[in-house]
């Protein structure tokens, strides 16, 4: 359990989140998932990694019985910090990083993956921001890299989910596959990134980051101060006490 790393074929990294029951992370493993993708794209040579999950779900966002079982804000702030590092991890990755999501890929998934540079996903796969239903915010600035502008408004408001088929339409999915082929498909597409020239495909990757017209970090950390707001007023509280109370996911 935990976050792994294993190399397969040349030059191809896998790193595998698997925190049962449904990959919601704790502030702990956040930063390890961080330190594992940044040193999988230090390390000379690989040429691509692939982030997949094991379980259920590809990953449920941070642990929110964690944060409400620990007093002050010190597990709000390691959350939002550790969800930062991770997704600023994959977003800077020296290589290109393919995303092989399945289940559900929700709050922090949605970082991942929005900020891969590849996404393939199983038929079943699901796509959403609960954020608004648990007194935060954030993610917005990558579920926008995933679907158009006006649809990821309605998904933040409404919290309803887009499924991998609807993302493979609008082109940010590459492939839609069945879920027992998923690995298959994305070690498949991580080979072909890999047979190029890898001084090449670290200076592509460099490149398309310094053409982004958002810049994922600043517009992350934008919206995350809302979410401190919201835990000020309370709102915040509310909501995730609502939702252990529920028996979360």
């Amino acid at each position: 359990m935990g976050i792994s790393t294993s190399r397969h074929g040349e030059g191809v990294a896998e790193v595998v989140v698997d925190a049962p029951p449904v990959n919601a992370l704790t502030v702990r493993a956040w930063f390890e998932l961080a330190d594992a993708v940044r040193e999988a794209g230090r390390d000379p040579e690989i040429r691509v990694v692939v982030l997949r999950a094991e379980g259920r779900g590809f990953n449920a966002g941070v642990d929110i019985k964690e944060m409400q079982a620990t007093s002050g804000f010190d597990a709000l702030v390691g959350a939002n910090r550790g969800c930062y590092e991770a997704f600023a991890a994959v977003y800077e990755c020296e290589v290109p990083v393919v995303a092989a999501v399945h289940g559900f890929c929700l709050g922090g998934g949605v970082g991942l993956a929005g900020n891969a540079d590849v996404v393939v996903a199983s038929d079943d796969a699901y796509f959403g921001l609960p954020e608004v239903e648990r007194g935060a915010l954030g993610a917005a600035t990558h579920l926008a890299r995933l679907v158009p502008q006006h649809l990821m408004r309605a998904m933040v408001y409404t919290c309803r989910n887009v499924t991998a088929a609807e993302l493979h339409a609008f082109g940010s999915v590459l492939e839609v596959v069945p879920r027992e082929r998923l690995r298959e498909a994305a070690l498949g597409v991580a080979a072909q990134i890999a047979a190029k020239d890898p001084y090449v495909i670290r200076r592509a990757k460099e490149s398309l980051n310094g053409i982004d017209p958002v810049d994922v970090k600043r517009s992350y950390r934008f919206e995350q101060g809302f979410t401190f707001e919201l835990n000020l007023m309370g709102a915040g509280d509310r909501h995730r006490d609502a939702f252990v109370a529920e028996g979360g996911r």
